[in-house]
């Protein structure tokens, strides 16, 4: 699949949840196949935690983990390390490869 947002880049929330919208972060993961992604900040879960005790005999504290959840792919859109707006990317080929364009300033964001 064709993805123009990598694992490292700076990703702005446009729309979904009302206290995310507008938020920016890093990507953490990038999920291909369902076309998610995890942004460090956003979409903050907590997920209550009971107490376990592994094989090798170390115990898992109990309580509230918080991490963050995945958001699809087409709510983020990528922030220009340039101009530091939100844009779309295009996708420009050369000899030396492919590279990623911003569409506002035609930096390249590679």
């Amino acid at each position: 699949m064709k993805v123009k947002i990598r694992k490292g880049d700076t990703v702005e929330v446009i729309s979904g949840r009302l206290e995310d919208k507008g938020k920016r972060g890093e990507v953490i993961h990038v999920i291909l196949d369902d076309r998610r992604v995890v942004v460090q900040g956003v979409n903050i879960r907590t997920k209550h935690q009971k107490q376990v005790q592994t094989q090798q005999g170390r115990n898992i504290n109990p309580g509230r983990i918080q991490f963050e959840g995945t958001v699809d792919i087409s709510n983020v859109m990528l922030v220009c390390p340039k101009c530091s707006e939100p844009t779309r990317v295009a996708v420009q080929r050369d000899e030396d490869g492919a590279h990623r364009v911003c569409k506002n300033c035609e930096a390249t964001i590679d």
